[in-house]
Parts: C-alpha cells; sequence; structure tokens
C-alpha cells in the first residue's frame, strides 16, 4: 500500500508545470501586435501589467481598456512511429484595467489579468495516458497601481499582486500493459490494450497569494525612452484538492477498486511557484508616426527546483512526497513596432523568441514545453477620439523537443513487488494561434 500511495502523488506533477506550458505571451491586443513589448512604452492602464511606471505619464483623466485572447492550441507528441494529436478547449486569457488621475504627476489604478492558463487534452487513452489525459488550469490576478512621476522625465510606479487560481486534471492510474498481464495470470482474456483502466480527477482551489511589481520609466529624450520591471515570485498553494477515481469498466472495477479507494479518501495539499520576472526594454521613435521597441525578460524558474506533496489525513502523513522539477531560467526576447497610417488608424508586427526551461529529462506531456517563436501582427482603429478598438494575432511556433522522457510509478507492479519505476519518452511538437480583440476608452 505504500507503494500505491507514493506512486498516486505522482499526478500531483501537472499541476505545477503547466503554467511553463503556456505561461500567457500576450494579455494586450494592442500590444500583442507588436510582440507583446511595452515595458518601455507610455501605454496608460495596460502600463499597470508592463510597467508600473509608465502609468505616471497618462495625460487623460480616465483610461479604460479590456481585451481577451483566444488560445488554440495543438500539440502532437510521437510515440515509436505513431503520432498522437491533443483535442485542446480554447483557453482565454484577458486583462481589464481602469486607472485614473488623482494629480499631473499622480496616477492610480486597479488591473485584473490571467498571467498563467492552459488546457490541454492528450484524450483518455493515448499512450502517455499514465502521465496526463487532461488539464486545465487558470490563474488571475488583481493589481491595484499608483505611479508617480517625479521629474517630466522620470516616474516610478508599484503595484500590489493579489492572485488566486484552480486546477483540474485528469490522469491515469494503471498501465494498460500490466493490467493484461495480471489478467493473463488470473487465466482471464479480457485485454485492455491502450483502454486506461482507471483514471483518476483531480480538482482543487489555490489559496489567495500576494506580491508587488514596481518599475522605473526614464525619457532620455524625444526619441529614446527606457524602463524597466520586477514582478515577484508568489507561491499558489493548493490547501485542501479532492480526488475522484474512474474505471473503464466493471471488471476494472472489481478488481481495482480495494487497491484505489484510498485514493478517494485522502485530500492533498500541493504549492506552484509563479516565479519571479524582471523586463528591461527601450523604445525608439526614428519618425513621428513610428515607434520601435525591444524587451528582454527573465524569468527565475531555477526556483522551481521540486514540488512537494502532503496529504492531511495523519494517517497517510507518512507518504509526503518530494519530487524533482530541476528547471532553469528563461530568456524571453520581444520585439516590435508600431506604425500610424493615418490619424485613425495604426499597424504593429512583431516577434517574441521564448526559451524553455523544461528539463528533458523530466518532462511530463501536461506542459510541451519547448523553445517558441511567436511571429504578430495587429492593428487599431478610432472610430472616435477616445475610442480605439485593437485586433492582434500571434502565432506560436514550437522548435520541438526530442527524446523526451519522464520516469513514473506502476502501481499494479508495486504492489506485485516487481519492478514498478517505468520511463514514457515521446518527441513533441506545439504550435497555436492566438487572435486577440481589445477596446479602450479615455477622456
Amino acid at each position: 500500500m505504500k507503494r500505491i500511495l507514493s506512486a498516486s502523488v505522482g499526478v500531483m506533477l501537472a499541476v505545477s508545470a503547466v503554467a511553463e506550458g503556456y505561461q500567457v505571451n500576450t494579455l494586450s491586443a494592442r500590444q500583442g501586435g507588436m510582440g507583446h513589448t511595452g515595458v518601455s512604452q507610455k501605454l496608460g492602464a495596460e502600463s499597470m501589467y508592463f510597467n508600473p511606471a509608465g502609468l505616471g505619464f497618462m495625460d487623460k483623466t480616465l483610461d479604460l481598456s479590456a481585451s481577451v485572447n483566444a488560445v488554440a492550441a495543438t500539440g502532437k507528441a510521437k510515440v515509436g512511429d505513431k503520432w498522437y494529436e491533443t483535442d485542446n478547449d480554447v483557453s482565454t486569457p484577458m486583462m481589464v484595467s481602469a486607472a485614473f488621475g488623482i494629480y499631473d504627476n499622480l496616477k492610480a489604478g486597479i488591473t485584473l489579468y490571467t498571467p498563467y492558463g492552459s488546457s490541454i487534452d492528450w484524450t483518455n487513452n493515448w499512450p502517455g495516458a499514465i502521465l496526463n489525459q487532461s488539464v486545465k488550469l487558470s490563474t488571475f490576478t488583481v493589481q491595484p497601481t499608483v505611479s508617480w512621476r517625479i521629474t517630466p522625465k522620470l516616474s516610478v510606479g508599484a503595484g500590489l499582486m493579489v492572485s488566486w487560481g484552480s486546477v483540474d486534471l485528469n490522469k491515469g492510474l494503471v498501465n494498460p500493459a500490466t493490467m493484461d498481464a495480471m489478467l493473463a495470470g488470473m487465466g482471464q482474456q479480457a485485454k485492455f490494450g491502450n483502454t486506461m483502466p482507471a483514471s483518476v480527477n483531480l480538482t482543487g482551489n489555490a489559496n489567495v497569494a500576494f506580491g508587488f511589481n514596481v518599475g522605473v520609466m526614464y525619457d532620455i529624450d524625444s526619441r529614446w525612452t527606457v524602463g524597466a520591471n520586477f514582478r515577484s515570485k508568489m507561491t499558489m498553494k493548493v490547501k485542501a484538492g479532492e480526488a475522484r477515481v474512474t474505471y473503464a469498466n466493471e471488471l476494472a472495477r472489481q478488481i481495482l477498486e480495494s487497491r484505489l479507494s484510498l485514493i478517494n479518501e485522502a485530500n492533498f495539499t500541493a504549492s506552484m511557484p509563479m516565479p519571479a520576472v524582471f523586463s528591461f526594454g527601450v523604445s525608439y521613435k526614428p519618425l513621428p508616426s513610428l515607434l520601435i521597441a525591444m524587451d528582454a525578460q527573465l524569468t527565475g524558474w531555477s526556483s522551481y527546483k521540486n514540488l512537494d506533496i502532503c496529504f492531511l489525513d495523519e494517517n497517510v502523513s507518512a507518504y509526503n512526497q518530494h519530487l524533482e522539477k530541476k528547471y532553469k531560467n528563461s530568456w524571453a526576447l520581444r520585439l516590435g513596432a508600431q506604425y500610424s497610417l493615418t490619424r485613425r488608424f495604426d499597424v504593429r508586427a512583431g516577434v517574441i523568441v521564448d526559451f524553455s526551461p523544461v528539463n528533458k529529462d523530466y518532462y511530463n506531456p501536461e506542459t510541451p514545453g519547448m523553445t517558441k517563436i511567436e511571429p504578430s501582427v495587429g492593428l487599431s482603429f478610432r472610430p472616435m477620439r477616445n475610442l480605439s478598438i485593437d485586433f492582434s494575432m500571434l502565432y506560436v511556433a514550437g522548435l520541438g523537443q526530442d527524446n523526451a522522457r519522464c520516469s513514473y510509478m506502476d502501481l499494479l507492479a508495486a504492489q506485485a513487488g516487481g519492478d514498478w519505476v517505468r520511463s514514457f519518452e515521446a518527441d513533441y511538437r506545439v504550435h497555436a494561434f492566438v487572435p486577440s480583440l481589445g477596446v479602450s476608452f479615455s477622456f
């Protein structure tokens, strides 16, 4: 029973690592068109996310903006000579912001955004179902912000990040090949083949976590602006997640229920780091109608060395787990440009290079993490002087990850006293389309 419990907690791997797979790279429909740059740009209410210091340069009494994105992602895994493809729902990261002036040099506001989110569905009976069938992760952050323009050229800003989230995960519990071998030993002819005999659904809500977002922005001259932004690390903690086991058929239930029933009774706790992010940006206006911007972002994924799982029931607390992840810090480089064709119409283009922090020797398919190239285009139309309608399209092109592997524990083999450590290896590919629509109003 100890080995069964120890193996069962491996399902919690997906609670954490999915954040890297689709750490949200586009929240603003306007900025998404120019590679989601913004650290050194004066964006009004949207500056609260990119760099709170930019809010201090706002020249409006009130600025309102909202954006919604539709992430349509497809993952593929090659196992042996066959490719398997995800059947994903569309995830919808978003951002809503409101800012207002207190004095000419003092501004404040509040923004709501989704810094992490993912929806991936490998289906119930693909070869890697023992590691992941599907997962949905969502996080939300509310950030009240204040910004002070100390001099006409220099501004600072700070915001309090208040975050919470939820996870809904499905994965297999029993290796079908081991189940077939056990049935053959019992003289039964039933074959599960690729059908997962038993699966578990894990759901949990994370407690509220607190952090801060601070920044500085400086106009070197009328053409050059530089900015820096730091978002602190936060830890999302699932205090009392719930587990529910399902079976492929009545035969699987009869054989496995006595072995797996304890999982139904044991709540779990786990924590997911939302690592610190440091960004630096520079923008340049060679012409009054042309803006060029570049951002460099370093995410402190090296803080994610392991995942600790703890059971709430004292009777099974001896089976708490310490799971290695071994992520590394990673960079994202962004380049974008905006050109004003007329006083009502702007066009944009950009590109993001997002380097993966995932260790391919600890690679779970719920996070098809890999280095990605992400080109984007966008436009804005102002039917009225104070109203802007924004659209962008981002394409995520994963560069692929070959020979990625992950170890897992085979429940039935563990109970039989055999070799209970298995390895799953595959080649992965991923791509996504991310259209975004936004609207902003100011006066």
